[in-house]
């Protein structure tokens, strides 16, 4: 019979922003910045989820994923 183990949740927020500025009639620039894991939630990663294998450290968190990460653009579009 399986044992049904429920690890840390997920609780993750990805948001973006842009700004469009015309310059000329055919040309403008675009500001663009982008968030991962915007409010920098911690994301545990349940390591031993098999408690039939014996490890003795079942059910331990071990690692996480990445923090937040900011990322910023800038596009000419003409």
């Amino acid at each position: 019979m399986p044992i049904l183990v429920h690890g840390p949740g997920i609780n993750n927020w990805d948001m973006a922003v842009e700004k469009d500025t015309r310059l000329t009639e055919g040309t403008s620039l675009e500001f663009r910045g982008e968030f991962f894991n915007a409010f920098n939630h911690a994301q545990f990663i349940l390591n031993y989820a098999d408690y039939a294998s014996g490890q003795s450290n079942f059910g331990y968190v071990r690692s996480a994923n990445a923090p937040r990460i900011i990322q910023l653009g800038v596009k000419l579009l003409f």
